[in-house]
Parts: structure tokens; sequence; C-alpha cells
């Protein structure tokens, strides 16, 4: 790795956790906030306030405190210039951060006196709100750098130069008292959904992935990653994408996943053969897709919890499937470079058979050990009620003690160097020797998935269980090894703070980005440019379903050239999810919200690999010695394969376990999908057993729609509605049972311009009257034509932009018609598939039986 390059990964790093490393007493106090801020998160989030009636806070308070913390550490740890000091923090830089700490803080010190005057701010609010303001702006330049600060300046300015803005976006203004109490003083603005979200869910994930780091637990994922992988062809490169699928259950950061696997599988691809670009590359695509890997998927996730208002539990379902389909078709991808550069596997430490006998007995083991702890778990608290906490402790601490027992009868994981990893570790060893990370992660998805806890509490259980794991563990495995027993504990103490410190450091950032993108949630509800950019959006888009989601795409992907995901996707969700629901709606598509703020997560991830500004790529060529900019260029082209999948599960929810009848549709679903996506991959590899002619690339183009999308051939031969004459409304309407769907044609006239648009919602019980008046509409049914008198505002009608100054008349009502299975019309592509591997196959077989003719006349 080059000086230049050294600095690139310095400022990435930088970047990540705080530039300065002060002395003496400064160093102590940046050492302490952290920590006291960990500490406070944890109490937070715990049952414990509410069963103590102790130290309870309500939502501004907790949001108030957190936010003054990230400010505190931002002023402190980063500099004003980046040649600022970065042994000392100057004195103004102490004055700043404890400015920021009181303004951010003031919505907690004073919050029953603001609750007295709610809209009558005095002077004094007012004052502190701007300070506020300037510091948050100032404080996110130094963390977050330019563009993210731009963009919340621009909000801000737009919000008081309303009556100055070109007409199609004007609005009346906002006075200096209004936007105060706006943007600061209340929760509408800074201190709003997103803060409060970094505050109850997002901290304590964050500090649970440092803290399973500190633990060791990421080194464990990665050599178990090679151990499993790495005697395949190309096999670095894919134990490169499992770590990095490993390592995204527990972090949710595209850049924290390359600058921790980066330095084993970075190095080890290029020993087998890939380029540092490539190498770079294969490793910023696996990386960057840790944010969509269930069940810790960053924090935008937990935002969409909030905004689409369903359980952290649904969402991992939701988003497993396509995230498995991500990281399989990355590993093809992987495999399809490997044998394009004829790539061999490292050799195996010991013989297949003797493998796969003693992975039989420890599987075997594992499984019933786990089902025996499943089935304890349900019997003994039914047994024995309140008491069973004295049960399952204790055979909880003894299967702990018997992992770290079964750990000591292993060798122990190799270190991180080159020639250590270049012999192939016995997979079997690998996992015996950190089952027990494995403890916190499942107690995680237990909490989440079974008990249906919230994702604050699960995430509290879970950071418990690993603060004991990290104080117990190496002293325990030093008695058992007979080794010193005190330096083991020292290790332990050391490790449990400084996890706690990085977790805290790791969320400066992201506190400050949800903090400055509530500027721009704010500014949207208070200026109503929301409605306004549907009819913006609509227009550039010319009403074309298709081209609105490219655009929406491409403004994901610009935004994210200088922002987080986290940032990029409040952003986009809060501007483009309800023009992109309002305008699918109005064309007839009954689009499930969640798919329409995953479509915006999805673009806002692969930000991070697109370049000129990807972040994740530069850290990576910091690594490989490559160039960053090549590096993010096939990052890109390697994260195409994500790409594609949120504009299916838009139109085919399956793929999110939306509308799946049976296990047998599930699998169909999951096959379908996965060979689509191969198919996909070979198309932007152009090769899948050997280069693709021009006819093959087009063929698996046909390939991938006829998979992913059967339902476009099938509608095309089998119209799935019907649309009725508006006299036959009233009867169809009243023949359709609760939970059916309703789908009404509507004209709007507004004077200039007549639009048609439907109207698609599910059916409720009670009269036709009533049925209309559940989508917002007031209906004259006296004519032939119903007429809408009314629309209620923040109505479904009025979301799908319905306006209540336009004249409309419903046109007809559509039916639904009798369909074939769509599955058949999957027929075709596998057809195509299988034409074009037979066709390689053959050609692959005549060029092998070439290179072997032609070695043989040369030898």
């Amino acid at each position: 790795m080059d000086f230049r390059h050294s600095q690139l990964l310095a400022q990435i790093l930088e970047k990540e956790t705080g530039r300065r490393k002060p002395k003496g007493l400064a160093h102590a106090v940046c050492l302490a906030v952290p920590l006291i801020w960990a500490l406070w998160q944890l109490w937070v989030t715990s049952p414990l306030p509410f069963a103590l009636h102790v130290g309870v806070f309500n939502d501004t308070a907790a949001r108030s405190i957190h936010l003054a913390f990230a400010l505190f550490l931002a002023f402190a740890g980063f500099p004003l210039f980046r040649d600022g000091p970065a042994d000392r923090i100057p004195l103004y830089d102490w004055l700043l951060a404890l400015a920021a700490a009181f303004c951010a803080g003031y919505l907690f010190l004073f919050q029953g006196q603001l609750a007295d005057r709610a809209g009558r701010p005095e002077p004094l609010d007012i004052a502190v709100a701007c300070a506020g303001m300037v510091l948050l702006l100032e404080a996110t330049r130094r963390v977050m750098g330019l563009p993210m600060t731009i963009v919340a300046i621009v909000f801000i300015i737009y919000a008081f130069a309303g009556p100055y803005a070109p007409d199609i976006i004007a609005h009346k203004g906002a006075t200096l008292s209004r936007g105060a109490s706006q943007f600061w003083l209340t929760s509408e603005g800074v201190f709003g959904i997103p803060l409060g979200v970094s505050t109850s869910f997002v901290f304590v994930y964050v500090l649970f992935g440092a803290m399973l780091e500190g633990a060791g637990a990421g080194r464990y994922l990665t050599t178990l990653a090679f151990a499993l992988l790495g005697h395949l062809r190309g096999g670095p490169a894919k134990a490169a994408v499992v770590a990095s699928g490993l390592h995204g259950l527990i972090s949710g950061s595209s850049i924290a996943n390359v600058l921790t696997c980066g330095p084993v599988t970075i190095m080890l691809m290029k020993k087998v053969g890939f380029s540092a670009e490539k190498a770079g590359a294969v490793e910023v695509a696996a990386g960057s897709n840790g944010q969509i890997m269930p069940p810790v998927m960053g924090a935008a996730a937990f935002l969409m919890v909030e905004y689409v208002n369903i359980p952290y539990s649904e969402l991992i379902r939701h988003a497993f499937i396509p995230a498995l389909l991500a990281y399989a078709s990355l590993l093809y991808i992987v495999h399809l470079e490997a044998c394009k550069m004829g790539m061999e596997g490292l050799p195996r430490s010991t013989s297949l058979r003797l493998q796969l006998l003693g992975w039989g007995i420890s599987l075997s083991s594992i499984i019933l050990l786990v089902g025996a702890l499943y089935y304890l778990t349900a019997w003994i608290p039914a047994l024995f009620g309140s008491l069973a906490w004295a049960i399952l402790l204790p055979l909880l601490l003894a299967v702990y003690l018997g992992l770290l027992y079964l750990s000591t009868r292993v060798p122990e994981l190799p270190e991180e160097g080159d020639e250590a990893l270049m012999r192939l570790p016995r997979a079997l060893p690998v996992l015996c020797s950190g089952l027990h990370f494995l403890a916190p992660i499942l107690a995680l998805i237990w909490c989440l998935m079974v008990l249906e806890m919230s994702p604050g509490l699960s995430a509290f259980y879970a950071c418990v269980l690993l603060s004991f794991i990290l104080l117990t563990q190496w002293p325990l495995l030093a008695l058992m090894r007979g080794e010193p027993v005190k330096p083991a504990l020292l290790k332990g103490c050391s490790r449990f703070f400084s996890s706690y410190i990085a977790g805290s450091k790791n969320m400066v950032g992201i506190g400050l980005a949800t903090a400055s993108a509530g500027i721009v949630v704010g500014s949207v509800s208070l200026t109503g440019i929301g409605q306004v950019l549907t009819g913006v959006v609509e227009i550039l888009s010319m009403g074309s379903l298709p081209l609105l989601l490219i655009l929406t795409a491409a403004f994901c992907l610009i935004l994210g050239m200088g922002l987080p995901t986290t940032a990029n996707y409040i952003i986009v969700s809060t501007l483009l999810a309800p023009v992109i629901y309002a305008l699918t709606s109005a064309q007839g598509l009954m689009t499930h919200l969640v798919a329409i703020h995953l479509f915006c997560l999805y673009f806002g991830v692969m930000a991070d690999a697109t370049p000129p500004v990807a972040l994740a790529a530069f850290a990576a060529s910091g690594i490989s010695g490559g160039n960053p900019f090549k590096t993010g260029v096939q990052g890109f082209l390697y994260e195409l394969r994500t790409a594609i999948l949120p504009f299916v599960f838009l139109f085919s929810p399956e793929i999110l376990l939306i509308n799946i009848e049976s296990p047998l549709h599930l699998a169909w679903v999951v096959a379908t999908a996965a060979l689509a996506c191969m198919a996909f991959a070979s198309v932007t590899q152009s090769y899948m057993l050997t280069r693709n002619r021009l006819w093959e690339t087009l063929l698996l183009v046909g390939v991938t729609i006829a998979l992913f999308r059967p339902e476009l051939l099938r509608d095309r031969f089998f119209p799935p509605h019907e649309t009725l004459p508006p006299q036959e409304v009233v009867r169809t309407i009243e023949s359709l049972r609760p939970g059916d769907i309703m789908r009404l044609k509507i004209a709007s006239d507004n004077g200039q311009i007549v639009k048609e648009r439907y109207l698609v919602l599910p059916v409720r019980a009670g009269t036709v009257g009533e049925r209309l008046a559940s989508a917002g509409l007031a209906v004259d049914l006296r004519g032939d034509v119903p007429l809408v008198t009314g629309i209620d505002v923040d109505s479904h009608a009025e979301k799908i932009g319905l306006g209540a100054s336009d004249e409309h008349r419903i046109l007809g009502i559509e039916t639904n018609l009798p369909q074939p299975p769509k599955f058949l019309f999957a027929l075709p592509g596998m057809l195509l598939l299988a034409i074009v591997f037979f066709s390689q196959k053959r050609r692959k077989a005549e060029e092998d039986r070439f290179k072997t003719e032609k070695s043989a006349i040369f030898l």
C-alpha cells in the first residue's frame, strides 16, 4: 500500500471515528464522554427506568440529550479545518462543543417551559434555535463534509424564501419565529422521527456491532468464510462475499464492512490472481450490500420501520430474500471472474471424505443442541412461570461454558498474515473455535422474530449478553488453558470499554446525519413542497412509471455522491416515496409501501459504490493499492445485479414474501428469481460457461425478464382486468366482498387538461357510499356517470393526485378476469436458458479440446 493510498484510507477512518487524538485531560474527556453516552443509551433503551421508576426520559428529552452528545463529540473530535491540530483541542472548539451541547440539550433542560409556550417562542428560544442550527450545520460540515450541509442550507433558504421562488414551487414563506419552532423547538424538524430512530434503535445496534468486533467475532466470521470456501475456484473472492454478508448481520455499514474484512480478503484475492481494482471492487460490492442484510440493516432500515409503520421483524422478513439473492448473484459473478481467469482454489488441508464426516457429526450436534435449547426455553417458562429464569440462566451459562471449553480443544484462529491465511484452515476447528459468538446474534434474532420484542429492547438484551461475553471469555479461556488469568481479565475489561467507546464514536456521524436530514423533513412539512413535487415529477416523467423509477434511482445515486446512506434515504423517501406511491396507484398498480421504501434504500446503498464519490471504493482502494475511480467503476458494474432487484419487487412483491400462498409457491419464487439473477449476472459479465455471443446475451436478457416478470407475457394474451361502463359501478361495488380489490377509473378535469387515473384499494364492509368514503370520496351516484362531489383531506384519493378543486367523474370500474397460473409463462424463459446453456456447453467442450490438442503439439 503506497503513501497516497495510505492517506486515502486514513481519511476514510477519520470520517468514521473522529480525526483528533488528543493527549492528557482532553484525551480522558474524549474517552469518558462516549463511554457515558453508551451507558446512558443502554439505560434509556432498557426496561429498567420503567421498572424502577427512575431516570425515565420522554422522546423529546432523549433526542435532545442524544444530539447533545453527538454535537459535543463532533466539535471535540473533528478540527475546524483538515490541517487543524490533531493532538490537542483548541479553546474555541471546547467553547463550541459546550455551546452546541447546550443548544441541543435546551429542549431537555427547559421542556416544561417550552410546552407552556408552544407556538409562542420567546426571544431566548429563537436565539438558541438559530445558534443550534448554525452549530449543527458546522458540525455536519466537519464530520460529513459539505454536500450534506449544502442540502440542509438549501432547504432552510427555501423555507424562508418561498415567496421569491419560481411559481411552480412558491409558497407564502415562514417567519423567523415559525421557522425556529419548526426546525428546533418542536419534534417537526431536527428533533423529529429520524433523530428519534437514531436515539431509540440505531445506537444500540451500532454498539452491538462494535462490541462483536471487539470480542473477535469479525475475525472469526472472516476466517470461517475462508475455511468454508477457500478451496473453490476463486475461493478467496467468494469467501470475501460470504464474510461481508456475515459481517452485514452485525454491522449495517458498508465502509465498516470494507475496513473490517478488506485487509484480509483483498490481500488474498490479489494472491490468487485478481487485479487490485477487481479485488477492491468485489469487497466494495459485498460490503455495500451489508446494509440490506438482515437482521442489522443499518440506520435507514429503522427509519423505514417508522415511515412504513410495520414491526421490524416484518421488515426483516420482507428484506431477507432480496438480500440473499444479491449475495448469491455476487458469488456467481465472482465465480465467472475466476473462470475467465482460469483460477484455482487453495489446497484443502484434509480429504473431502474426512471433512464431510466431521461436518456431519458437528452439524448434527449443533442442531440437536439448538433444538434442545428451543424446547427447553419454551417448556421451562410454561412449567415454572416466574421462576423460569432461575433455571434458564444456569442452563444458558452451562452451554456458554461448554462452547468455550470446546474452543480450547481446537487450534486458535490463524493470525492475519500472508503466510498464515494462504494455508487454508480446516473449517470444522474454525467453526468450533467461536460458536459462543453466535449466542448474542441468535439472541437478537430470537427476541426480534420469536418473542416479537421491539428492535431497541431486543438489541439491549443482545448487548447485555455480549457485555458478559466480553468481560468473561478471555479469563475463562485462560483458566481452561492453564494460562495466567490476570492479563486475560485486563484484556477483557480493556475490550469492554474500548468497544463501548468505539460504538459511540461510530454514532457521531449517524446522529448528525439524521439531525440534518430532519431539517429537510421539517422544510417539506412546513412548505408543502411534497404535494407540488408530485406534479413536477409527473411532468418530468411524462406519466411514465418506468421513467419515474429511473429518475428516482438517478436522484438517489446523485445524492449518494455526497450523502451517507441514512441521509440519502431520509431525503429520497420524504420527497419521492409519496410521489412513487401516488403515480403507481394512479396507474392502477397495487404497490406496497414497503417495496417503495426498499427501492429508495437499495439505490441509496448503491451510492456507496458509485463514482466519482464512493467512500467504500476509496476505502477498498486504500487497502488494495488500486485506482479508486477504477475500483468504483468496477464495483458499480458488480452492483448492477443489486440494482435490478428493486425494479422487480415493486411489480412482483412475492420476492418480498408478500402474497405467498404455499411453501411450493415460495420455492418457485426463490428458484426463478435466483435463475433470473444468474442470467442477469451473465449478461453483465458477458460470460456463462464461456464468452457470450451477441445472440446469447440477448436471449439471457429475455430470460431475466421472463423469469422475473412472467406476468408481462401472461397479461399480453390473457388480460387481467375488464373495464365495465360507469352504469355498472354501483352494482359491481355492491357485489364485492370485504378484502377484494376495487379499481375505479376516474377522469379529472382542471379546466385545461383531462387526466385519467385509477383508484385502487381494498374493499371494506358497508354500503356503496361507505366503501367509496373509505377512499376519501363523496360521490353522487344518481346519474349514469357517477360524479365526485368531495375529496377528504389526506385521504387515499388525495394522495394519488385527485385535487379538491378539480372536477372528477368515474368512467368505469375494472373487474378481474380469470388467468392461467403465472409459473406457466416462466417456462419460455427456462427454455431460452437451456438453449444458451447447452450452446455454451458444446462450445466450451470444443475450446477445451482445442487447448488440450494445442498443448500436446507444443509438448
